[in-house]
């Protein structure tokens, strides 16, 4: 046995030291030899970065914020879309807006899906890597190559993940833009002060009919005439659905600092004139004020009883108010200057003199016109129609109130392709005063007996103005329409009446305004409108 033992020894063990050594330098080979390494899969984990873990991380795990738009694809609602939508005054609940929404965020993800081929992609390269995470290895250090091409695969994956997402960021920006563009804020209407009603108002008036003789006549201070009813001065105007700005002397003066306002017609924009003048100063004499009617060309000519117009200014806030008449808003030019007694040419389709050297200097201007236009007015004055530098001889215009027509529509369409040249002026045209004269005309027994105000609470609700020849005039121009005539109307009580100074027994004056009273709103509604 023993021998038999040591024999199988020394014939066996050389051909054991072989298989051993053999099989040793195998193992060896395997762990050292890429190619032979290359034959089985790798089962290595990699070690990602912070930022690719968080990316897999993120897109991995549903949120509460994701919507399933189809088929392994996800879209996110960005919050804040939602708050942009509420500031700019979308509906929060609006189950339309909604659906919209998520239609247009399912389209536009579909589309990109389609176009980039993520679905394929995300799936694939979401499998690679949840199995390249749970693989497991030995610990042994990592062939230099293998540890390349990981990182290479990681930075693709990284890159077609961040394409996605560039995409769909893309895609919502998008659809954030369209929503923003969609639901924008309603601008707030503006107000009407045409619209509204009378109410009693202990606060009025602005200022004292006896204590204002520095600006106003004394023919229009009903104070200073037998009238004992002075209830028309406790009114005031009340516009519908909005407020209007209270008005007060030095608030005007400070928004009008270094401007100049302007008002150019008859009579009646004469009593807006004073009336404003005593506002601003409440009715109390102010020795500052400076008298600058020739820097206007307003100087009164030898033989006139009165100046063509009034210019003051404000020192404190270089703030000039002025007054110009241009009774009919035409330009006149004697025909003959050489003969006292020479007709003069009234050019219907011509701005006043005044406007056209001046105008630049204004900021602010109102017109008017309307009751001198009858024969009686051009008989007097000696006015005859021209119309393109000549006489007119078309019947149909010499109609009055066609040739009114034709004069409003010209000054407001001059003065419209002046505003672009003077971009700091602001022009407004004041519609027609209404006249209050009952059983006759003022030279023939017309009368306005009623001194109670009887439109208290009466809403004035008409959307479009009574002077339809102005509004047609100012529509679609950048002329404004200080619309008054309406709300007048309804004050027949306000007017000089019988009890006018210069009055004659029969004639009554149902045309011009007691002051304070009546003009004094419309330059309220002026103000609120500068």
């Amino acid at each position: 046995m023993k021998g038999c033992f040591y024999g199988l020894k020394g014939k066996h063990l050389s051909l054991v030291t072989i298989v051993l050594l053999c099989t040793t330098i195998l193992i060896w080979g395997w762990k050292k030899t890429p190619i032979l390494t290359g034959l089985v899969p790798p089962q290595t984990r990699l070690h990602l970065g912070p930022e690719i873990t968080d990316d897999f991380v993120d897109n991995n795990v549903p949120s509460e914020q994701e919507i399933d738009v189809g088929k392994g694809v996800t879209t996110f609602v960005r919050e804040d879309t939602v708050k942009e939508e509420l500031q700019l005054g979308a509906p929060p609940d609006s189950e339309q807006n909604s659906d919209k929404s998520e239609e247009i965020s399912s389209d536009i993800a579909s589309n990109q899906v389609e176009k980039n081929g993520i679905l394929t992609s995300v799936s694939k390269e979401r499998e690679k890597h949840k199995q390249v995470q749970e693989a497991e290895i030995d610990g042994k250090a990592v062939d230099v190559r293998q540890k390349e091409k990981a990182e290479e695969n990681n930075a693709d994956v990284q890159k077609q993940n961040g394409e996605i997402g560039t995409s769909l960021g893309s895609a919502y920006a998008n659809t954030t833009v369209d929503k923003l563009t969609t639901h924008t804020q309603t601008p707030a209407p503006v107000c009407n002060y045409a619209k509204g009603k009378w109410v009693v108002d202990h606060k009025k008036p602005l200022y004292s009919g006896h204590g204002c003789k520095q600006w106003l006549s004394s023919m229009w201070s009903c104070r200073k005439t037998q009238r004992t009813d002075f209830a028309y001065e406790k009114v005031s105007w009340q516009p519908k659905d909005c407020q209007m700005e209270e008005f007060e002397g030095s608030k005007f003066l400070k928004r009008m600092q270094h401007k100049t306002l302007a008002f150019v017609g008859d009579s009646l924009g004469r009593q807006q004139f004073q009336s404003l003048m005593c506002m601003i100063t409440g009715g109390k004499e102010r020795h500052d004020v400076i008298d600058v009617g020739p820097e206007y060309g307003i100087v009164q000519a030898r033989g006139d009883l009165r100046p063509g117009g009034w210019a003051y200014r404000f020192p404190s806030t270089n703030t000039t108010i002025l007054y110009y008449w241009s009774s009919t808003l035409c330009d006149l030019e004697p025909i003959d200057p050489s003969n006292p007694t020479t007709d003069y040419a009234m050019h219907l389709d011509r701005p006043p003199a005044f406007l056209r050297q001046y105008i630049h200097k204004l900021n602010i201007l109102v017109l008017n016109t309307g009751h001198h236009w009858n024969r009686g007015k051009l008989k007097a004055n000696r006015w005859v129609m021209h119309l393109g530098g000549v006489p007119n001889t078309d019947r149909k215009i010499a109609v009055i109130w066609k040739a009114k027509n034709v004069t409003v529509h010209s000054i407001i369409n001059w003065v419209n392709s002046q505003l672009p040249k003077y971009p700091g002026l602001k022009a407004f045209y004041r519609t027609i005063s209404p006249r209050h004269f009952v059983g006759g005309e003022w030279n023939t027994g017309g009368s306005c007996d009623n001194t109670t105000p009887m439109s208290i609470g009466k809403e004035v609700l008409q959307d479009v103005s009574s002077d339809t020849d102005a509004a047609g005039a100012a529509k679609g121009t950048g002329v404004k329409l200080l619309d008054i005539t309406a709300l007048s109307q309804v004050r027949d009580e306000g007017h000089m009446s019988r009890f006018s100074i210069t009055a004659k027994p029969g004639v009554q004056d149902c045309l011009h305004w007691c002051l304070p009273g009546v003009p004094d709103t419309w330059n309220e509604i002026l103000f609120a409108q500068i």
